[in-house]
C-alpha cells in the first residue's frame, strides 16, 4: 500500500531550525523539522516576544546507547533564538564501550543574529558512553551565549562519575569574508575517561575532587559584551590566595551594613554561596570570546551560581526574554 504522506528527507535523529526576522521586527520560525529520538517544541509566538523559544527534547527524556542526534540551526540576519530544555539530558547506559551515543550541533549566525543556548546539564548514567560536538559559525556582528555543563550522574542512586566515557567539543568560528575561509576562534575540549570494570580505584572520581557539576560558559559578540565584561570584572575582584581579613566577625558584619553598596552586598553574598557550595571558577578572553569554567559540589550549587551572575547583569533576560534563563533559575 502506498503511503499518503510524503517521504521524509531527513534521517533518524536529524533536526533543523531556521529563524528569521519578520517585517514588524519579531523573530519567528521559518522552518522546524525533527526525527526520533530528537524532539523540538516551540510555543506559539506572542506579540512583543524578544526571541524565538525552542525546547530541545528527546523522546523518553534521554538518549539510549547508540542514539545519534544531528541538529542544524540557521539564525538569519537580525533574528534571535533561545534554546532551553525541560530537564537534564539523560545519557543511558551503553551495552559496551564501542556503542557510542552522539549529539552534533551545527549553528550558523548571520549578521546581527543572536543565539542564547542555556540548557539543563547533561546527566551521564553509570556505564554510559557519550560524544558531543557543537560548532558555531558567527558573522562578525553576531552574538552567542552558550552554556555547556555535565553532572556526576544520578547522585541519589550513588553514582559519582561512573560513566565509561564522556567527550564534549565546542568550536566557535568566524564566518568567511570576501571569499576567504572561516577562521577558528575557539576550540574547547572536555574528555572524561571512566574506569574499566576491573579497576579497583575510582580514578575519574578522585580526579573530580567531589565536584558534582562541571561547566563552560562561552560568550561572543556585541550583544553579550556587557555580560562578558561584568563576569571578567567579578573574576578580577575575587580574593586572591593569601589574602586575609583580620577583622572580627562582629566588625565585619557592622562594616558590611554601613559601608557596602548594593553591588558589594551582592558580591559578598555570592562569595559566601561560592564557599558553601565549593564553587571554583575562572574566566578569560580568547580571540574575542569570553570563556568561563566552573565547578560546584552540587548541581543546584552550580545552577544558583551561574543564575545569580546572569540575573545580576540582567542583559540576557533583557535581550532574549525571561524564558531564556529558565534552566538556570
Amino acid at each position: 500500500m502506498t503511503s499518503p504522506f510524503p517521504v521524509s528527507s531527513s534521517a533518524p535523529g536529524e533536526g533543523r531550525i531556521v529563524v528569521q526576522l519578520l517585517p514588524h521586527g519579531i523573530s519567528a520560525l521559518s522552518a522546524i523539522t525533527f526525527q526520533y529520538p530528537l524532539k523540538l517544541i516551540s510555543p506559539s509566538p506572542a506579540a512583543g516576544q524578544k526571541s524565538v523559544l525552542v525546547f530541545l527534547l528527546t523522546y523518553g527524556g534521554g538518549l539510549v546507547g547508540g542514539d545519534q542526534v544531528h541538529l542544524t540551526i540557521d539564525v538569519r540576519p537580525e533574528a534571535k533564538l533561545s534554546i532551553v530544555t525541560q530537564g537534564h539530558t539523560k545519557i543511558f547506559k551503553s551495552p559496551s564501550r564501542d556503542v557510542i551515543t552522539r549529539q552534533r550541533l551545527h549553528v550558523t549566525l548571520q549578521d546581527n543574529a543572536a543565539l542564547c543556548l542555556l540548557p539543563d546539564p547533561v546527566q551521564p548514567f553509570e556505564g554510559s558512553v557519550y560524544e558531543q560536538s557543537q560548532t558555531f559559525t558567527l558573522a562578525n556582528t553576531a552574538s552567542l551565549c552558550l552554556l555547556d555543563w555535565v553532572s556526576a550522574g544520578r547522585i541519589a542512586r550513588g553514582e559519582d562519575w561512573n560513566l565509561l566515557a564522556w567527550r564534549g567539543r565546542n568550536e566557535v568560528w568566524a564566518a568567511a569574508e570576501s571569499g576567504g575561509k572561516p577562521r577558528l576562534l575557539l576550540r574547547d575540549n572536555v574528555i572524561l575517561e571512566g574506569d574499566t570494570a576491573d579497576s579497583k580505584e575510582k580514578a575519574l572520581r578522585n580526579k573530580m575532587q567531589q565536584t558534582g557539576i562541571f561547566g563552560t560558559l562561552v560568550l561572543r559578540g556585541p550583544l553579550v559584551e556587557g555580560l562578558a565584561a561584568f563576569i571578567l570584572a567579578e573574576f578580577a575582584a575575587l580574593p586572591r590566595i593569601g589574602a586575609r581579613d583580620f577583622r572580627s566577625q562582629d566588625k565585619m558584619d557592622k562594616d558590611n551594613g554601613l559601608m557596602l553598596s548594593p553591588e558589594e552586598n551582592w558580591r559578598q553574598a555570592r562569595l559566601k554561596q561560592e564557599e558553601a557550595d565549593a564553587v571554583l571558577w575562572s574566566a578569560a578572553r580568547v580571540r574575542g570570546c569570553t570563556v568561563v569554567k566552573f565547578g560546584s559540589r552540587t548541581v543546584e550549587g552550580g545552577r544558583v551560581w551561574i543564575g545569580n551572575l546572569l540575573e545580576q547583569d540582567g542583559s540576557v533576560s533583557r535581550l532574549f526574554g525571561d524564558d531564556s534563563t529558565m534552566c538556570v533559575r
